[in-house]
C-alpha cells in the first residue's frame, strides 16, 4: 500500500494512505526514534475504507474515508476524517458523523503502540531497500497504561529513557491495546476526538498537554510562508522550468532543519530516513541553492563547524579536522553513531563551500569567523587524507562497521574496473581530487583576500597547480576516446570504468584545457548519456545495470554538477540539452525529482523509471532545478563589482524566452535575471 509522509525537521510520520500505522516500516519518528509503531482505527469493528488522502502542507495531511458495512451499521452511513500534522510532536483530530437517518450506536478505536525502535533499524526492514529477513529484529511493543482522568496514556519504553504520551480530548478506555470509545450518535451528530503524541527523551517526566503543537504549528505556517516569500520566484519561460522550481521550494522547504548552537536553517539529506545533518549532501545542496540566497549555505558552514572533529577516533572514522558525515539521535545513536566521521569529501567540500559563499556575499566576517576551522579542514586534507603521501586524497574504513566506500557512491559495489572488479581500499576517487584541487583554489583566494596571509596563499596555489598536472597523469586514460579514471586502487591502478564522476571534475576546474573536449564527449555519449541524465557508469562497463544504486542509474544531482561544468568551460549546448532533459524528467515525477531513477535509455522507455528506494524529497534532487535555472542563464557573482553578471554569450533557445528570476540575492540586494530577445540582463531589483 502507497505510503504517506509528513515531515516537520527530524519529525516525521510515515503512514499509509488511510492514515494508519501497522506496517513495519511506518510510525512517528522524533530523534532518530519510532515513538508509534502502531496507530490503527477502527469504527464500528472494522477499518474505514478509503475515499481520498493526501498531503495538506509538507507538515500536515488530511484524510476523509467511509465505514465499511457491519451488523447494525449500514455501509456508508458514516463519514470520518482524519486530520494530522506534526512539529515536535503529532497532533491529529478525527471526526465521525453519522450519514443516514437513524440513531447508530457502536465502538471508535484506536489501537495505539510503541516499540521505540532506532530509524536504522526499521529502514532496514524496507523491502524495497534489500532484505529484510536478514534485517535485526524490531523491539517488542513497551506496554501503555491510562492516568486516573483516562484523559492521558502512557508508554515507557523497558529502560525506563523513552517514553510516549498520548494525550486525550475525551475521556476513553485502554483495553487490549486500544484506546475504546462508545458512541451513540443522532441522525447528522457528530463526534470529535483530538489526541496529541509527545515524545520524551532521557526519562523526561513532562506532562504535555494544552495548546504548544498547536502554537507551534502557527509558527511553523508563519515560517514556512515567510521562508517561501523570501526565495526567488521563476516567472514566464518555460513553464516546465517553472513547476520544477516551485516543487524544488516546497521540498527544500520542507528539509528545512535546524541543529547546533547557532540555530541556522540548515537541509536535512532527504525523507524519510535521512531526516538528520549530513556533511556532503548538506554542503552539496547549499552550492546548488545559493540562488536562493546565503543564508542556508552559512547555516551549513556554522552547523559544520561545530561538528568538526577535534581528535582521532578509529571507532568513528574521525581524525582532527574533518567534517562530519551523519550525526544520529536517540536510539539510533546507539545502533550507529552518534557521529560518523566516514566519507572522504565533506572535508575538502566544506572549503568549497565557504570561498563560494563569500563569492556570493563579500562577507569578510563569515571567512573571519571560520578561519581556524577552514585551517583545520586544510591540514586534515594534507595530513590525514592523504594517508601514504602521494599527493592524492584516499579513504580506507577503520570504525567497525563503519562505510567501506566513503566518496558520495558510498554503496559497497561502486568502485568497479571496466571488467567489473571491485577496487581493494584505500582508494583515491576521481571526484575528490578535484574538490580539493577547487578546495586549494579557494581558499588561496580567502587567504590573499580577507586573511591578508599572502605567505599561505602562494602556497595553496602552488599546491593546486601541481595537484592538476600531478592529478592528470595519475589518472588519464588515453583509450576509449579518453577519458579519467573512476579512482585509483591500493596498488594505484586506475579503476578504468567510464562514469558519471568525470562531470564533477569538469565543475571543480581541475581538468586541464585538452582534455575538456574528450570529457564532454564521454558524458554525452551514447554509453554514459541515458537521454534523461548522465548514467553512473557506463553502458558498456562490465558492472553496467541500469537500476544498480551507483553503476549505471542517472542521479540528477550528480547530472547536474556536470552541467554546471560544462557550461563553466562554455560548453552550453551540451549543459541546456542535459537541463532540458532533467526537467523533462521532473514532469514524470510530478515535479519532484527524486533522489535516482533508472537508466534505461529514453528511446526505450516512454517516460523515466522510478528507483524503489529513492528518497522524494531529497535535498541535492531538490536543489537540481535551482542550480538548473543558474547554469541556464550564467548567473555568477562579480565581487569586484559587488554585482551578478551572466556569463552566456550566445543567443539563448526560445523556450527560454521571457523567463523571468526575481529575487535573486547576493551582495545584500536583490536582483532580477530575465530573458528577452534571447539575451539576459541582470538588473538590481526592489
Amino acid at each position: 500500500m502507497p505510503m504517506l509522509t509528513i515531515l516537520e525537521g527530524s519529525t516525521f510520520c510515515m503512514c499509509d494512505e488511510r492514515g494508519d500505522i501497522g506496517d513495519e516500516t511506518s510510525g512517528f519518528f522524533a530523534h532518530d526514534t519510532r515513538f508509534l509503531s502502531r496507530l490503527l482505527l477502527r469504527v464500528a469493528g472494522s477499518r474505514p475504507l478509503l475515499l481520498s488522502s493526501g498531503r495538506t502542507d509538507h507538515f500536515a495531511a488530511s484524510f476523509f474515508l467511509r465505514n465499511a458495512g457491519v451488523d447494525g451499521i449500514p455501509h456508508d452511513s458514516l463519514s470520518i476524517s482524519r486530520e494530522r500534522f506534526v512539529t515536535t510532536g503529532m497532533r491529529e483530530r478525527i471526526a465521525v458523523r453519522n450519514e443516514c437517518m437513524q440513531t447508530l450506536e457502536f465502538q471508535v478505536a484506536l489501537e495505539v503502540a510503541a516499540d521505540f525502535a532506532d530509524i536504522i533499524t526499521v529502514k532496514q526492514h524496507d523491502f524495497s531497500l534489500g532484505d529484510p529477513e536478514h534485517a535485526p529484529p524490531l523491539p517488542e511493543a513497551a506496554p501503555g497504561a491510562l492516568d486516573g482522568d483516562r484523559r492521558r496514556l502512557l508508554i515507557v519504553a523497558p529502560p525506563d529513557d523513552l517514553r510516549t504520551q498520548v494525550v486525550l480530548s475525551r475521556e476513553g478506555r485502554y483495553e487490549d491495546g486500544a484506546l475504546r470509545f462508545d458512541l451513540s450518535l443522532e441522525p447528522h451528530e457528530q463526534w470529535e476526538l483530538d489526541l496529541e503524541i509527545h515524545p520524551g527523551l532521557d526519562g523526561d517526566t513532562t506532562l504535555d498537554s494544552g495548546d504548544r503543537l498547536t502554537d507551534e504549528r502557527e509558527t511553523l505556517g508563519d515560517v514556512v510562508a515567510a521562508w517561501t516569500l523570501r526565495v526567488p520566484r521563476v516567472r514566464g519561460g518555460w513553464e516546465s522550468l517553472r513547476r520544477a522550481f516551485d516543487r524544488s521550494i516546497d521540498d527544500l522547504a520542507a528539509l528545512r532543519m535546524r541543529t547546533g548552537e547557532s540555530r541556522r536553517p540548515l537541509f536535512a539529506a532527504g525523507m524519510p530516513w535521512f531526516m538528520t545533518v549530513f556533511g556532503r549532501d548538506t554542503e552539496i545542496t547549499s552550492l546548488q541553492t545559493l540562488l536562493l540566497g546565503p543564508e542556508v549555505a552559512v547555516g551549513a558552514l556554522d552547523a559544520l563547524a561545530e561538528l568538526q572533529a577535534d581528535r582521532e577516533d578509529p571507532a568513528i572514522d574521525a581524525e582532527p579536522g574533518k567534517i562530519v558525515h551523519e550525526v544520529r539521535r536517540g536510539r539510533a545513536a546507539e545502533f550507529w553513531f552518534p557521529r560518523y566521521y566516514g566519507s572522504i569529501d565533506a572535508t575538502p567540500l566544506f572549503l568549497v563551500l565557504l570561498a563560494e559563499t563569500w563569492r556570493w556575499t563579500d562577507d569578510a566576517t563569515l571567512v573571519t569567523r571560520l578561519h581556524e576551522p577552514a585551517l583545520r579542514a586544510l591540514e586534515w586534507i594534507d595530513r590525514y587524507g592523504d594517508r601514504d603521501g602521494d599527493g592524492f586524497v584516499e579513504y580506507g574504513a577503520r570504525a567497525d562497521g563503519g562505510l567501506l566506500n566513503q566518496s558520495w557512491k558510498d554503496s559497497g559495489d561502486s568502485q568497479r574496473f571496466r571488467d567489473g572488479r571491485l577496487a581493494d581500499p584505500p582508494i583515491a576517487p576521481v571526484e575528490v581530487q578535484g574538490y580539493v584541487y577547487q578546495a586549494k583554489v579557494g581558499l588561496a583566494e580567502l587567504a590573499r583576500e580577507v586573511w591578508r596571509d599572502r605567505t599561505l596563499a602562494d602556497r595553496l596555489s602552488a599546491e593546486a597547480e601541481a595537484l592538476r598536472a600531478r592529478f592528470d597523469e595519475a589518472f588519464w586514460i588515453e583509450g576509449r576516446g579518453g577519458f579519467y579514471a573512476l579512482a585509483l586502487d591500493a596498488e594505484k591502478r586506475q579503476v578504468d570504468s567510464r562514469c558519471s564522476n568525470m562531470g564533477h571534475l569538469l565543475w571543480s576546474g581541475i581538468v586541464l584545457p585538452e582534455r575538456v573536449a574528450p570529457v564532454v564527449d564521454q558524458l554525452l555519449s551514447e554509453s554514459l548519456w541515458s537521454g534523461w541524465g548522465i548514467r553512473t557508469m557506463g553502458s558498456e562497463e562490465a558492472g553496467y545495470n541500469p537500476i544498480s544504486y551507483h553503476n549505471g542509474t542517472v542521479w540528477p544531482h550528480d547530472t547536474s554538477l556536470a552541467a554546471w561544468g560544462l557550461a563553466r568551460h562554455g560548453y552550453v549546448e551540451g549543459a541546456r540539452r542535459i537541463s532540458r532533459a532533467l526537467i523533462e524528467a521532473a514532469g514524470h515525477f510530478e515535479w519532484s525529482l527524486p533522489e535516482v531513477f533508472a537508466g534505461y535509455a529514453r528511446d526505450e522507455t516512454p517516460f523515466p523509471i522510478a528507483y524503489p528506494t529513492a528518497a522524494r524529497p531529497q535535498a541535492w534532487a531538490a536543489g537540481t532545478p535551482i542550480l538548473l535555472v543558474r547554469v541556464l542563464l550564467g548567473i555568477e557573482p562579480d565581487r569586484a563589482r559587488q554585482r551578478l553578471v551572466s556569463t552566456v554569450e550566445d543567443e539563448l533557445p526560445s523556450w527560454l524566452e521571457g523567463l523571468r528570476v526575481e529575487g535573486v540575492r547576493a551582495f545584500g540586494r536583490n536582483w532580477v535575471a530575465s530573458v528577452q530577445r534571447g539575451r539576459v540582463t541582470i538588473s538590481e531589483g526592489v
